[in-house]
Parts: structure tokens; C-alpha cells; sequence
């Protein structure tokens, strides 16, 4: 996403706001005073406020402010705040959008600070990497995770239909949800989600097939022939009524709320790993989580690990070593991690993983277990998403829209989105 943006975007994303809020002291009279803005459910937000609370409690001189948005609306926010010279102190930042704002200068480099205030040697290199352009420190890794399906146990119990299982197939799966749909136990009730649009599916599903999203010279890395069959697959589940139709789809805005699982529309979901607790704060029924179906039983690994997200600091803060002190309190503070719990991934410290393990809930196991199980079988860390990558995964979900609704066919979507998709990233 470009740091460019209209007045309309702007308004809508002030509109957006989940919550706002100040921990620790009043911030007119704190010594220190600090924004930290971050993307996520409400389950993270209150998470996220009580570290803030456990941090202000000790560091008396320092008052915090939180702000939280959906997944959509949160990129127009920061890039609203960036390029009118307002950017927050805190910024919860992720992989594909980094690079972008690190290459514009906005972020601080960590690196003065590493084995001083931000002491993260225990996390590897692999995890410390994850965070680093163009070999400089941009951002610090807050939890390991992965790709993963989430589905509803007790709607496929209730249906009398094996669940969801590892290194299924596509066409296992789809078989599958198409039945689940036909028993109709439930009312407008449908086995998944339609992933047409979603882009970590696309992924996933690109690199079993041995292709990737980007290069490594930072072009598009698929060709409309790959889209057309991307799409075409998930019009055959629609067609069987394997997964919701594209009215009901419509209605997930890429949160955790607004999801089919979340809305109770389908017994299955497409997400990342570390959103497994905010799904089940908002279900009453029981959960799990399977990673995605495969192309072939040998097909190339789709999963790969990846930081679910990253913490910077804006290169602007007036208060650089105060936000450093924050972010090393949130990655090694034994009190913090058990907080923030592995709603943010899995720790990359081993000595906080160590220290969470007993005090770990029956879901927060699911999510260890699930990384720990996946791990042996995932491939490489895809390149860095190139400059304007992050608008192509809002025009996948426009374009499968379009071609869901019969708007344009799947061979007409795709050659819009290669079109359109090169075109984000030329502009940049």
C-alpha cells in the first residue's frame, strides 16, 4: 500500500475504529507519552491493553495510548498518520509491508540497540532476520505462525462427517464441505468460506503448484492461466455448494468477526495461526485447526513460517528509547508473554516459550502443537513482497467478487487482476 490517500479513505478509516484508549498515567502530565497502534480482534486488544497496564504499573513516568482497527482499515490509518507526519511510536507492522515502509525511511533501525534496551539474541537467526531489510533492523518478530484452516468440531460431528484433517486434498475437502452442506443440519449453513479471494489461500495454493506471488526481482511471479484456474476451482465448489455463496462472502471484511466461522455461516475458515484464540473467544462451539489441503499428496509445501507480525518504531518518535524499553518489555518479559499469551503467534524467545508453557490453555496448545507438527513440512520464507504488493490482496478480493456474482468470467478476472497486479507494483 502506497503512503498515498484519499480524503474518502481517510474518513473511513477514522470510522473504523475498534478501540482507543490510554493506560498509565494522564498523558499530559507522564514524563514519557506514546502511541502504539496496532490491527486485531477484540481478544488482542484487551490482551494487548492489559501488557500496557502491566508496563505503565512499573514504569510510572510513562503513559501509553492503544489504538486498534480491522485488518483493512488499519493500512489506510497508518499511512494516513505517516504521511501527515503523525506517525504513531509504536507500530504493529507485518512482513509484506515492512520493506515498503522501512525503504521510505519512516521506521528506526533497531540495530544500535540490539544486546543493549532490546536484548533478542535467543530468538535465532532465522527469527531476528525476519525483521530486517536491506540487512538493517526494522522490526522485532512478535510470534511465529503460519497459514492454517480453522473449522467448527461440533459442526461436523453434528453432520456426521469426518473433519478437516492434515495433507488432505483440495478435492477431499471440497467433497467433504459439499456434504456437510447437503445435510442441511443447519439452516443457510455451508461446509467453508469461499477463499477465492483470499490471498494466503491463492499463496498456499500457488506454491504447491512450484510458483510464488513475487519474484525475488519483485515482479509478479503467476500468470492469469494460474488465476483462471485459481478461480475456477472455487466456482466448481460454489456450483456444488461446498462453500458459501458469494452474497454471504460478501459480508467478511477480512476480520475475525466477519469471517464465515465467525459469522456462523461455514464449518470451515481460512486464517493464520495465531488468530486461532480470537476465533474461539467469539464461538461458543469448539474449534480446531488443520493446515490447508494439498494439490497432490506430492505436492511442493504451501505452509511456511513467517512473523505473524512484527513491532517498529517510527523513525520520527520523539521518544525512541522509551519505545525500544516497550518493545523489549513485550518479547522477554516472562509477566507480558503470559499476557499477551500466543494470540500473536508463538514466541520466538525460547527462554518465554519456556516460561509460558505451564500456564498454557487447552487452544493456546492447539496453536503450539499445530506449528510444532507443521514445521517439519514447510518451505522456504517467500521473498519480500515488492512496493504496492499490499493493494493486491484487496484487488484479489475485489476481482473474485466480480467473478462470483457473474460479473466477468474466471478467464476475464484473471487477466484483470494480472493486469491490474502488475500494474500495483510498477506504480509502486
Amino acid at each position: 500500500m502506497t503512503l498515498t490517500i484519499n480524503r474518502r479513505a481517510v474518513l473511513m478509516s477514522m470510522a473504523a475504529t475498534l478501540a482507543l484508549g490510554t493506560i498509565g498515567l494522564n498523558r499530559a502530565k507522564a514524563a514519557t507519552s506514546m502511541r502504539f497502534l496496532w490491527w486485531g480482534s477484540k481478544e488482542r486488544t484487551d490482551r494487548t491493553f492489559a501488557a500496557i497496564k502491566q508496563y505503565s504499573d512499573k514504569q510510572t513516568d510513562v503513559a501509553i495510548a492503544g489504538e486498534s482497527f480491522g485488518w483493512d482499515n488499519y493500512w489506510t490509518r497508518l499511512a494516513t498518520q505517516t504521511a501527515g507526519g503523525n506517525s504513531p511510536d509504536l507500530i504493529q507492522m507485518d512482513y509484506r509491508y515492512i520493506f515498503e515502509y522501512a525503504r521510505r525511511g519512516t521506521l528506526l533501525d533497531f540495530s544500535p540497540f540490539m544486546g543493549k534496551s532490546l536484548d533478542i539474541a535467543d530468538f535465532g537467526a532465522a527469527n531476528i532476520d525476519s525483521g530486517k531489510v536491506d540487512g538493517k533492523l526494522y522490526g522485532v518478530n512478535l510470534g511465529v505462525n503460519s497459514s492454517m484452516m480453522v473449522f467448527n468440531t461440533d459442526a461436523w460431528k453434528e453432520a456426521g462427517i469426518e473433519p478437516p484433517k492434515d495433507d488432505m486434498t483440495w478435492e477431499e475437502f471440497g467433497a467433504a464441505c459439499s456434504k456437510l452442506t447437503a445435510t442441511k443440519k443447519r439452516r443457510a449453513f455451508y461446509g467453508c468460506q469461499d477463499a477465492s479471494g483470499l490471498e494466503p489461500a491463492l499463496e498456499n495454493w500457488l506454491r504447491q503448484k512450484g510458483k510464488a506471488l513475487y519474484s525475488e526481482d519483485g515482479k509478479v511471479a503467476f500468470e492469469a492461466a494460474d488465476i483462471a484456474a485459481w478461480f475456477e476451482f472455487w466456482a466448481g465448489l460454489r456450483e456444488a455448494k461446498a462453500c458459501v455463496p458469494p452474497d454471504v462472502q460478501a459480508l467478511d471484511q477480512l476480520t475475525i468477526e466477519t469471517s464465515m466461522v465467525g459469522l456462523g455461516k461455514a464449518a470451515a475458515s481460512f486464517a493464520h495461526s495465531n488468530q486461532f484464540i480470537g476465533f474461539q473467544a467469539i464461538n461458543k462451539e469448539k474449534l480446531d485447526i488443520t493446515s490447508y489441503p494439498r494439490v497432490a499428496a506430492d505436492a511442493k509445501p504451501g505452509h511456511y513460517l513467517k512473523p505473524s507480525m512484527l513491532i517498529s518504531v517510527s523513525a520520527t518518535s520523539p521518544n525512541k528509547d522509551a519505545a525500544v524499553a516497550f518493545v523489549n518489555f513485550l518479547v522477554q518479559n516472562p509477566d507480558a508473554a503470559k499476557t499477551l499469551g500466543v494470540e500473536r503467534g508463538v514466541p520466538a524467545s525460547e527462554k518465554i516459550r519456556a516460561a509460558m508453557a505451564p500456564t498454557l490453555d487447552d487452544n493456546s496448545r492447539k496453536i503450539v502443537d499445530y506449528i510444532a507438527r507443521l514445521t517439519p513440512k514447510v518451505g522456504a520464507l517467500p521473498p519480500p513482497p515488492p512496493n504496492g504488493a499490499g493493494e493486491n490482496s484487496f484487488l484479489l478480493k475485489k476481482v473474485a467478487e466480480e467473478v462470483a456474482f457473474g460479473k466477468s468470467s474466471a478467464k476475464e478476472g484473471a487477466a484483470k487482476f494480472v493486469e491490474q497486479a502488475a500494474a500495483n507494483i510498477k506504480r509502486g
